[in-house]
């Protein structure tokens, strides 16, 4: 996500490192102190109407998930880049003339949906959570990462990575 996309945004925005570890710890201290958690577990968008794998991770934090479809509308300009700069999506997405974005609020997740309740596991919840998305769309599931996306695209796993010289100060 663009350092754009966050400052414009009307929701607090925490970004994930891409370390399951350091997610897991971030979004286990937000979901602590009582707040909601939006997650994106695609980590991506696709300009196909398909939906890339989902990251279980969110599965195995709580039992608490309300599915949310959203669809970004757009007829002229896709406001994602896989390659250039990433600051240019929202003006993309704004150069359309009638963006907009549609959102479904999905029913909750019944208790023997989920791990703790209903003993499944979280790949299983996860696969289950992108199925009924998928349906509401009109979507396909696939088994595609965002990394096997950015693969195909660009030929890198889609991670922003800093140049540093040996002292690790960045390069121009």
């Amino acid at each position: 996500m663009s350092r754009l996309s966050m400052a414009i945004s009307p929701v607090p925005i925490v970004a994930l490192t891409g370390d399951r570890g350091v997610d897991r710890a971030r979004i286990t201290a937000l979901l602590e102190s009582g707040r909601d958690v939006v997650v994106c577990p695609e980590g991506t968008t696709c300009r196909e109407p398909c939906l890339l794998r989902f990251s279980a991770l969110f599965a195995e934090l709580t039992d608490r998930i309300v599915p949310v479809a959203v669809e970004a509308a757009q007829s002229t300009y896709y406001g994602s880049t896989a390659r250039g700069w990433m600051a240019m999506d929202p003006c993309f997405f704004y150069m359309n003339p009638r963006p907009e974005y549609r959102v479904t609020f999905l029913p909750a997740l019944r208790p023997e949906e989920t791990c703790g309740s209903g003993g499944r596991s979280a790949v299983e919840v996860a696969n289950h959570v992108q199925a009924v998305i998928a349906k509401v769309l009109g979507y396909e599931c696939t088994g595609f990462t965002r990394k096997d996306k950015y693969m195909k695209l660009v030929g890198n796993d889609g991670s922003i990575a800093e140049e540093c010289d040996q002292n690790g100060k960045k390069l121009a």
